[in-house]
């Protein structure tokens, strides 16, 4: 019998259990939280439509957007207050969150209001950025840096284990050549399994065009179900994508984040394939 993907240890997001051939789970949200109303709106939202289709869901959202290429581009609402959001959304939509942290001291910070901590691309190489987020306890989510070797993250993985992870899950996002674009090449997502650890296909980042837009990041989200569907038949442990209510008015991210609006018509299709 052919083997798509190798079968994973099983990694819990608060209640979610990821790999270990359990079905696929989403994790979505937008790209920068931009206020309560928004965050409630759109987690409330992604529940209700994921629970109609039986779909597991982790609520995922950044209180700072450290990333930029330009200093004019708005960073987002800050840790206090997002962490606040975020632990609002966890308690009265009843389902766990995921946000990123971009230094080590932000570690302890956020742990206490999310159930996993994402560690960013660019900065999946920081040994105290992985260590310090490993040490709180919480699953790490940790994103392939653009410029690396699928087979690297094992490398990377192992070190979040031996810092004290309880678990890590393992992000595709694409591979970066330069002159504003990304390419997927999907033979990475078996390569990644082989460390052991739920392999999760973030396919909203994967489909951006950095710095394409002048100082901001372009992107393609009309690819994005191809993407989807395409991760879903490899086995995919569970669906990164980032959602919005207003794509064309957010603060980052723009033209890839998938319209809330759409969100029903989206999901139904990788459901059913």
């Amino acid at each position: 019998m052919i083997e798509i993907k190798k079968k994973s240890h099983e990694v819990h997001i608060g209640n979610i259990p990821l790999g270990a051939g359990n079905r696929w789970a989403l994790i979505a949200g937008p790209c920068a939280i931009e206020g309560e109303e928004m965050a409630m709106r759109t987690a409330e939202t992604i529940a209700e439509i994921a629970a109609s289709l039986d779909i597991p869901f982790i609520f995922k959202g950044s209180y700072d957007k450290a990333n930029r290429l330009s200093g004019e581009s708005p960073r987002g609402i800050g840790i206090e207050h997002g962490l606040d959001i975020l632990a609002k959304v966890r308690s009265d939509v009843g389902v766990p969150t995921l946000t990123d942290i971009h230094d080590a001291p932000s570690a302890d910070v956020a742990a206490g209001s999310v159930d996993c901590l994402q560690i960013p691309a660019f900065l999946c190489r920081q040994t105290d950025i992985v260590a310090a987020a490993a040490r709180t306890g919480l699953p790490l989510n940790i994103k392939k840096g653009q410029f690396l070797a699928p087979e690297d993250m094992a490398v990377i993985s192992q070190k979040a284990v031996d810092a004290g992870a309880k678990g890590v899950t393992i992000t595709e996002r694409g591979t970066s050549f330069g002159y504003h674009n990304l390419v997927v090449d999907f033979r990475g997502i078996p390569i990644m399994a082989h460390a052991g650890w739920p392999i999760v296909m973030d396919i909203s980042h994967c489909l951006q065009r950095p710095g394409g837009d002048g100082i901001t990041t372009g992107g393609d989200r009309e690819f994005t179900p191809h993407m989807a569907l395409a991760a879903i038949a490899l086995k995919i442990d569970a669906i990164y994508m980032e959602i919005h209510p207003d794509p064309e008015n957010a603060i980052s991210d723009k033209k890839t984040q998938w319209p809330l609006a759409r969100a029903r018509e989206l999901l139904e299709l990788m459901k059913n394939g």
